[in-house]
């Protein structure tokens, strides 16, 4: 199997092919099993590809994948780059500096960690700029950003910002993101912490979704669930699911 560049077909490691094929047909049955049981819809897949060549997402490419998610800036913008003749969803899931907006606007079409009057700020101002850019270079404007406000789900947590915003911040974060030309408020994101069980924090989760939604109804998304917990997800209403290892195997050492 293989892809197409401009400059010719890709050759894939067949090993290598046939690893993430299956890899990948075992969690979408798992995502069709959980939501044939919970009675939903199957929620979008996004493969997490950090530390992941850019090979590897070709040949999920080839597979079908188009929605991949990407957690550090320096390696989403690059693999970008290099995978710009594939039609690709960039999806960037990872905590977000604020002199990092310029750049992740160039590529992703969502950010799914959002925590923050001061990134939303900074995420506004970038838009801008990239349609300003784009404009000047004769090319077409972009989409607005799609905006995940992330929410830290630990209860004993005092102070929101970087990692996840508090649950009683959901409403003025909401606004901020609705009120900043160029960002779309799309709903929300978070991660199950340790030590307490999937499906008690994704209800948690819910109940903050619904304070978002009710500053804009049309933010229905909710992107929970990972290879550990992706049942109890799609059990709670899931509408994307970040799913790297159990598509990919174990994440290459990083040197």
């Amino acid at each position: 199997m293989a892809g197409v560049t401009p400059d010719g077909p890709v050759q894939h490691d067949d090993v290598r092919v046939r690893d993430i094929e299956a890899r990948l047909s075992a969690v979408r049955r798992r995502i069709a099993t959980a939501a044939e049981a919970a009675g939903r819809a199957e929620p979008k897949l996004i493969v997490v590809t950090k530390y992941f060549p850019s090979s590897d997402v070709r040949i999920l490419a080839d597979l079908g994948v188009r929605d991949v998610g990407e957690n550090r800036d320096q390696e989403a913008s690059g693999k970008s780059a290099e995978l710009e003749d594939l039609a690709l969803t960039w999806h960037f899931i990872g905590q977000l500096q604020t002199n990092k907006a310029k750049s992740v606007v160039r590529y992703a079409h969502s950010v799914h960690s959002v925590d923050r009057a001061a990134l939303v700020t900074a995420l506004g101002k970038a838009v801008a700029g990239e349609q300003e850019r784009r404009a000047d270079a004769g090319l077409g404007a972009r989409d607005p950003l799609e905006c995940f406000l992330q929410f830290t789900l630990d209860a004993a947590a005092t102070s929101g910002g970087r990692g996840g915003a508090l649950p009683r911040e959901a409403g003025a974060l909401a606004e901020a993101v609705a009120a900043t030309a160029g960002l779309r408020l799309a709903g929300v994101m978070a991660v199950a912490p340790l030590g307490m069980p999937p499906a008690a924090a994704f209800e948690r989760l819910l109940r903050i979704a619904d304070s978002v939604r009710a500053v804009d109804p049309s933010a229905t998304a909710v992107s929970a669930g990972m290879s550990g917990d992706l049942e109890e997800a799609v059990a709670a209403g899931a509408t994307h699911l970040r799913i790297g290892s159990d598509v990919l195997g174990p994440r290459p050492a990083v040197g």
